[in-house]
């Protein structure tokens, strides 16, 4: 789902830098019209009741139940605090955004992917270490494990250099697949400043040769009957998206390469000097759940900048 109006929850622990935040969001397009939740995790340890009478406590253990449950309106009161801080700070720079704080106890990244589930977010916007010591993602880690279960579209920012006003720089990874068009869609949908630009990126693999049979893939619909080679329909979806593309007021660029995708699009997203990379979460393989070694997760682990993984957001139920 592509909106111009999005309902986004913005994850944020005390590793979290603000300005990275802030920066990030004043050029990553967004309308005046978006929806934020702020959402800071007390990552304590929550027993299955608080209510004493429900739970027997040996008397031997009392001082110390009392003193961990002391502890946990402690760290959740310090996470509503500074929720709170960023929703203030972030309405400042967003005046026409709808801003609200929560904090919950409970494991960080369950807790973002629950609450995103239950609040019908579009995009969770994720930092790539916060709860973890290290700038890349890794296995087990928050931003890796949100990455993998959150029901909808994620954005994993990464150090930028501060400059808020210059025009934005735009990768786009095209494989032939119905989320990469979903990327391509939530770029083309829109507001970016003037003179911002957009580099698409095809980058041809066994996979994509296959891709007119491949399930869920729309390259069947860019293919001819002439055609003997797959340049042929990847050159028509690049005409077709670097069209929708400059009818959005960016300026475009293509380049088909042959070579391995997670290297490519991060190699060229540096070289650009990108501010951000967009990638639809299932390639033309169609996997529900991120693996590693995954296009998507390789390039959002990797990359210089930060990356939105669009995905459609799953139906209700």
């Amino acid at each position: 789902r592509v909106m111009d109006t999005h309902r986004m929850i913005i994850a944020y622990d005390k590793a979290s830098s603000f300005s990275r935040i802030r920066h990030d969001l004043h050029r990553a397009g967004f309308s005046n019209r978006a929806e934020a939740l702020v959402l800071s995790v007390a990552d304590v340890f929550v027993p299955v009741s608080d209510n004493f009478t429900e739970v027997p406590v040996p008397m031997s253990t009392m001082a110390y139940y009392k003193a961990a449950k002391l502890q946990i309106e402690q760290e959740l009161a310090k996470a509503q605090a500074a929720a709170e801080d960023v929703a203030k700070r972030l309405k400042a720079v967003f005046p026409g955004w709808k801003i609200t704080a929560e904090s919950v106890a409970d494991s960080p990244a369950w807790a973002v992917i629950k609450r995103a589930e239950s609040w019908k977010a579009d995009l969770v916007v994720v930092g790539s270490h916060g709860w973890t010591a290290t700038g890349q993602i890794l296995v087990g880690s928050v931003a890796q494990k949100v990455l993998a279960e959150a029901p909808c579209s994620v954005r994993i920012l990464h150090a930028t250099a501060e400059e808020e006003d210059s025009p934005v720089r735009l990768v786009i990874g095209m494989d032939g697949s119905r989320d990469s068009e979903l990327a391509l869609e939530a770029v083309a949908s829109r507001k970016w400043k003037k003179g911002s630009a957009a580099h698409l990126i095809t980058v041809t693999d066994p996979h994509l040769k296959s891709a007119v049979i491949a399930s869920g893939a729309i390259a069947e619909k860019w293919a001819e009957k002439g055609d003997k080679i797959p340049q042929a329909w990847v050159d028509r979806m690049m005409s077709a998206a670097v069209k929708k593309l400059k009818s959005s007021g960016l300026i475009v660029t293509s380049l088909v390469r042959e070579g391995k995708p997670k290297q490519i699009l991060v190699e060229e997203a540096r070289a650009w000097g990108a501010d951000a990379i967009f990638v639809g979460a299932r390639g033309l393989r169609g996997i529900e759940r991120f693996l590693i070694g995954s296009v998507s997760s390789a390039v959002a682990a990797h990359a210089h900048c930060s990356v939105e993984v669009v995905r459609p957001r799953k139906p209700a139920f």
